[in-house]
């Protein structure tokens, strides 16, 4: 099965890339062919999806979060197609696909090291190749099953600068972090995952508690790091990357307090797009200690 499954993936791969160039309004009638497939395909997915919406927005109706989650769908169908520019174009390519606002932010010299935040939204990977064809970055990243996937993600992410990549093991991981970010490599840090109890605190996230961990604050603490917020919105013909200046008054000596700062950010931002995040992705699947899970086992 697995040797199936890594066939199928190299031939997804090799689709991705014969994309490369795809003009945005032929990008977008494709991805309204596929938007059902995926939905119907993955219905684990798209029962995580509608259970965080249903967490998260329970003021909305029914319908009103189906409807948040099939234009997710398409994003997601679009997001694939649009990876055939970011694994296989050419940097003209990508930085025409990604308009990057306060790129100076990341570029300009400051004599700190820069930790960049970036939560879970569909043009994730949008932002950081296109960054990534100014200036090296780093970041964790956790291998896919996939080979061929993998193998193309990888390379994909380092194409442009070679940008630096740490493999989620657990063991010294945050040693490695702080060893880049004190090279002064911009470095992508994802706070909205949830990695289980041990050093998590529960953050409200709309409201729901949600295991979160306050490495943000305590990495720029540490190293010295000034910390800025990217988020990549998706638009009918691309991407538009928004890139803060740094954050005032961060981090704090209150590492729950900034946390939760973030938290709230991310919130902000995901009122703007609801679509557009990563509903997918089991957020509150570590419960505090005699709460039941809020997903279907």
């Amino acid at each position: 099965m697995q040797v199936i499954n890594d066939m199928v993936g190299a031939l997804g791969v090799r689709l991705i890339k014969c994309l490369a160039g795809m003009e945005p309004n032929r990008r977008n009638k494709l991805a309204r062919l596929l938007a059902p497939i995926f939905w119907y395909a993955v219905p684990k997915r798209r029962k995580i999806a509608l259970r965080n919406l249903e967490l998260c927005f329970p003021e909305k109706t029914e319908d009103e979060r189906e409807q948040i989650a099939h234009k997710l769908c398409f994003n997601i169908a679009r997001s694939a197609i649009d990876h055939g520019d970011l694994w296989a174009g050419t940097v003209e390519q990508v930085r025409s696909l990604v308009h990057i606002e306060g790129l100076e932010n990341i570029t300009r010299e400051t004599g700190h090291p820069l930790l960049v935040i970036a939560p879970h939204f569909i043009g994730l990977d949008a932002a950081v190749t296109a960054v990534s064809t100014y200036c090296r970055g780093a970041r964790i990243f956790q291998s896919q099953k996939n080979a061929a996937w993998n193998k193309a993600a990888l390379e994909g992410r380092q194409r442009f600068s070679h940008s630096e990549l740490i493999e989620k093991t657990g063991r010294g991981d945050v040693k490695k972090m702080i060893r880049l970010i004190c090279q002064n490599l911009p470095f992508y840090y994802l706070p909205d995952m949830d990695y289980g109890r041990s050093h998590s605190e529960f953050i409200d996230f709309f409201g729901v508690p949600a295991a979160t961990i306050p490495a943000a604050s305590k990495l720029a603490r540490i190293t010295k790091a000034k910390v800025v917020f990217c988020v990549t919105e998706m638009t009918e013909t691309g991407y538009v990357t928004h890139i803060s200046k740094p954050l005032e008054n961060f981090p704090t000596t209150d590492a729950l307090a900034d946390t939760k700062r973030i938290q709230k950010e991310i919130e902000r931002w995901v009122l703007r797009f609801p679509d557009q995040y990563f509903w997918m992705h089991r957020r509150f699947k570590t419960r505090p200690i005699g709460e039941k899970s809020l997903y279907e086992p």
